[in-house]
């Protein structure tokens, strides 16, 4: 069956079964790898994206749920890296096996763009369901109160703080 989808502002259509979870849509239909197959049950995060703006897993959600709905994967995010949650997890040094941190990071910026003055209270609600067996909640933590600074000071300041100073 064709799907019509808008994935990271770009319109494509798809021919792809309409029970075929997004996951697989993204990976081995439109080969976006950065969205990542965890545990298949919707319980790890690994395989985050937005949805409308909204943190969904995709291994969850059937390409017949989509419809219209935008879609968001890590590659979306920011192509340059300039986001400031991608800037934050760079300068606190997030990732250890960075295998969970596609997820970290969409749950991340859902909640930034929802809540740009987070609590650890808001992080921790917003963030539980991503899992990271490394166990960096810390650093994510400590991450996602940096990308609320450098989202507040604007996009010169998180630009300036990746290394893309002009």
């Amino acid at each position: 069956m064709a799907f019509k989808l808008t994935v990271n502002g770009r319109s494509t259509t798809v021919d792809a079964p309409a029970d075929m979870p997004l996951l697989w849509v993204l990976r081995d239909i439109l080969d976006l790898q950065g969205t990542k197959y965890g545990c298949g049950i919707g319980q790890c995060g690994a395989c985050t994206v937005h949805l409308a703006g909204k943190p969904v897993r995709s291994c969850l959600t059937p390409i017949s749920a989509v419809g219209a709905q935008a879609i968001t994967t890590i590659e979306g995010v920011s192509a340059e890296g300039t986001h400031p949650v991608q800037v934050a997890w760079q300068e606190i040094d997030v990732p250890q096996c960075g295998y969970c941190q596609a997820g970290q990071i969409m749950s991340a910026c859902a909640l930034l763009a929802k809540t740009p003055k987070p609590t650890d209270r808001d992080i921790d609600a917003a963030m539980n369901g991503n899992l990271c067996r490394c166990g960096t909640y810390v650093r994510i933590r400590k991450a996602v109160h940096r990308a609320a600074e450098l989202a507040a000071a604007g996009p010169s300041r998180s630009s300036s703080a990746a290394g893309n100073e002009e």
